[in-house]
């Protein structure tokens, strides 16, 4: 068996998940573990987030959903996004809590539940900018009154995404968030009323989260926790964008990528590195390959734009294009670095480190993409 492994910290996914729980008080800990929790698998991460006191989970897919109440996992799983009509019967029977915002989708609910004889809990989207998904604020009241006429129903969430919470400042999460508010009024659910609202309120993520506790955040913003608040990339660890980083100080980074050197040779000066020979050496070099390539989540360019490795607690740049399945990193004219060194691609080993932070700024993306697009095949160890 290869030796390429993403190792997930545990330990640290359940600190994080305290962390945030603590700055999301007293609202609720919603942790985000679809897209298979963002790389680091969804059963241990969400476990782990639960253990850390987070109170409910949120996927996109009823697929995910059903993996989790599969592995055992009893909490509250939210579905982002609404299922489509033949889904229904599995949302029902899984109990999960399913976004909706179409009367087709509430149909459908309402349709599946009175099968089962149960009554089942939605969350109503609003859509206050971002146009993905949501029903538009005017609908919000017919929406809602639909729900309730419906017995088999129960409006047990209001909700919204921000755009561009990983913008400090920029004023349209303040439009967003007043759009939301009005809509909770309207609901009978605002913020300002004495009484606790009738359904939970959630708009925060990770990033709205991490720039409300900032003392130039804007009144709205501070207050947008509301009664839950969904954290998906900060319980990993990562920040939501460089501009929020130095919020992230008491998180954890929880996935490290390694595998180890699977053979070395020495490449004469004038030769070329990997498909297309786009990387000629200048001098003799001792070229290591290493057991991972893009089928794995290591971009195909990444040795174009600069991409580095950790081998004996150096840098090592990689060279060339990266391939399916290895990729070759430039070790010097002279080097002592042999096969079954371990190498570090994202993590850390002695004193130096590389974060997924940094692999996708030389990738010009976020370090979501980064932790996702870390592959099936690459085995996951747990600690």
């Amino acid at each position: 068996m290869r030796p390429t492994s993403a190792v997930v910290d545990l330990g640290a996914l359940a600190a994080n998940a305290a962390e945030l729980a603590r700055r999301a008080a007293p609202a609720e800990l919603c942790a985000v573990v679809k897209a298979d929790a963002y790389g680091h698998g969804a059963v241990a991460a969400g476990r782990a987030a639960l253990a850390g006191g987070a109170a409910r989970l949120a996927v996109a897919l009823v697929e995910e959903g059903v993996e989790l109440r599969e592995a055992g996992v009893t909490a509250p799983i939210l579905l982002l996004s609404e299922p489509r009509p033949n889904e229904m019967t599995e949302v029902v029977a899984y109990d999960l809590r399913p976004s909706v915002y179409s009367p087709e989708g509430l149909a459908s609910a309402a349709a599946a539940a009175d099968a089962a004889d149960r009554r089942l809990p939605v969350h109503l989207k609003i859509d206050t900018g971002m146009h993905r998904v949501g029903a538009r604020p005017g609908e919000a009241a017919l929406l809602a009154d639909a729900i309730e006429a419906k017995h088999q129903l129960r409006l047990e969430g209001v909700w919204t995404h921000c755009a561009v919470a990983d913008e400090p400042g920029n004023p349209y999460t303040d439009e967003q968030l007043a759009r939301y508010e009005q809509v909770l009024d309207v609901l009978g659910g605002g913020v300002g009323e004495p009484t606790p609202a009738p359904f939970c309120r959630h708009a925060a993520n990770s990033a709205l989260l991490l720039g409300a506790g900032r003392s130039a955040a804007s009144p709205v913003c501070r207050r947008s926790r509301y009664d839950m608040v969904r954290v998906g990339i900060a319980l990993y660890g990562l920040a939501p964008s460089p501009a929020l980083a130095d919020e992230t100080d008491a998180l954890t980074p929880a996935m490290q990528l390694r595998t180890q050197v699977a053979y070395v040779k020495t490449v004469a000066a004038g030769e070329g590195v990997s498909y297309g020979l786009r990387h000629r050496l200048e001098c003799d070099r001792r070229i290591a390959t290493l057991p991972i390539g893009y089928a794995d989540g290591v971009r195909r360019d990444y040795g174009l734009c600069g991409g580095q490795v950790l081998i004996r607690g150096r840098r090592r740049p990689v060279v060339g294009v990266v391939t399916m399945d290895q990729l070759m990193v430039d070790c010097g004219p002279q080097s002592e670095v042999a096969v079954g060194d371990e190498v570090v691609l994202i993590g850390a080993q002695l004193d130096e480190s590389i974060g997924a932070s940094e692999v996708a700024a030389r990738l010009d993306t976020i370090p979501y993409e980064v932790v996702c697009d870390v592959g099936r095949r690459v085995r996951r160890h747990y600690r």
